[in-house]
């Protein structure tokens, strides 16, 4: 990649899976859903949220992505990833302001970003960036499908 900003930040689409998909299988310790992260999964989160999902471009090629998306209240943000060759270039910090103006648009006035403790170039950039490490609460889930297997990248 050259020294110059050549990419451009749009919104996702559902034709642009395949190649998001394989962007995702490539980011080390990134974590990929058997359900939530197929093609029809994904579809069903543009469909709740055809707006705030991005991803970056750079000659012609997806090279960032981000599934955001909001429950009316609160924006979260999935899947934060950008290319490692394609890395501190800002593209990740340009994708992460074009998903917040989408969610701002819509009335969502806080954000949210899961970030796996192992994941120690993730949590260095989100405290960079000025997000704010919550101690103040416990974060818990439960699992509706046990067939939606969490497969991590090694």
């Amino acid at each position: 990649m050259s020294n110059e900003n050549k990419y451009e930040i749009r919104v996702m689409t559902i034709d642009d899976y395949d190649e998001v998909y394989s962007l995702w299988q490539t980011i080390h310790g990134f974590g990929i859903r058997s359900i939530d992260d197929s093609r029809e999964g994904v579809l069903r989160f543009l469909k709740r949220n055809p707006t705030t999902s991005v991803v970056a471009v750079e000659d012609g090629k997806i090279v960032g992505a981000i599934l955001c998306g909001h429950d009316g209240r609160r924006g979260c943000l999935y899947h934060v990833c950008v290319d490692e060759h394609y890395r501190k270039c800002g593209i990740g910090k340009s994708m992460v302001v074009a998903c917040m103006r989408a969610l701002q648009a819509e009335h969502i006035n806080k954000v949210s970003i899961i970030a796996f403790k192992v994941n120690e170039l993730g949590n260095h950039f989100w405290k960079e960036e000025g997000w704010t490490f919550r101690e103040d609460l416990n974060y818990y889930d439960f699992t509706l499908n046990e067939e939606n297997i969490t497969r991590f990248n090694k």
